[in-house]
């Protein structure tokens, strides 16, 4: 079981909306997020997190939760939060452009299929709204060329039915 998590930005015309995503890497789900006017740790990542937590039972033991080093993800407040859930923090080498590569991809696929789509945006609620509804088309109706050509609600059920495992969706992306 392994998450990763970023931040992006998307100007507003008051201000900044930061949006935080949790996503499953097995089965590439949105499993948390959230959208605020700030960068501050205990309230942009940490409500993605506890988003995340609670959709999975609020016990993340066996998991590894993934991030870059950005001072938000860093926060004495956000690590004590993963631990306490029973997650394994894991961060990459420092200057790696590789280190959290998925993450990233599907914040720039979120601005190419959402924000820049759809803007300018007005307000930070605005931003939420949308995001929500992209959040529900991108694990429910969007199909992923890495899950071939599937949703991430259709691997997970596949898992969950006991179709498929882990290391079976890994290697699918191989034979691309």
């Amino acid at each position: 079981m392994l998450w990763v998590v970023d931040v992006t930005y998307v100007a507003t015309w008051s201000g900044f909306a930061y949006v935080a995503f949790v996503t499953d890497v097995h089965s590439r789900r949105i499993v948390g997020w959230n959208v605020a006017a700030t960068l501050r740790a205990d309230i942009l990542p940490l409500r993605a997190l506890d988003m995340a937590a609670w959709n999975a039972g609020g016990d993340l033991s066996g998991l590894t939760h993934h991030s870059d080093h950005g001072s938000n993800y860093m926060s004495l407040v956000y690590t004590d939060r993963i631990i306490e859930l029973g997650a394994k923090p894991s961060t990459g080498t420092v200057g790696d452009s590789y280190d959290n590569a998925l993450a990233e991809a599907i914040d720039a696929l979120y601005k190419t299929e959402l924000i820049r789509r759809r803007g300018p945006w007005r307000t930070v609620e605005q931003v939420e709204l949308a995001t929500l509804e992209w959040v529900w088309w991108w694990n429910n109706q969007r199909l992923h060329g890495e899950l071939d050509m599937r949703t991430p609600a259709e691997v997970e059920a596949a898992y969950y039915a006991g179709l498929e495992t882990p290391e079976t969706a890994t290697a699918a992306l191989g034979k691309h």
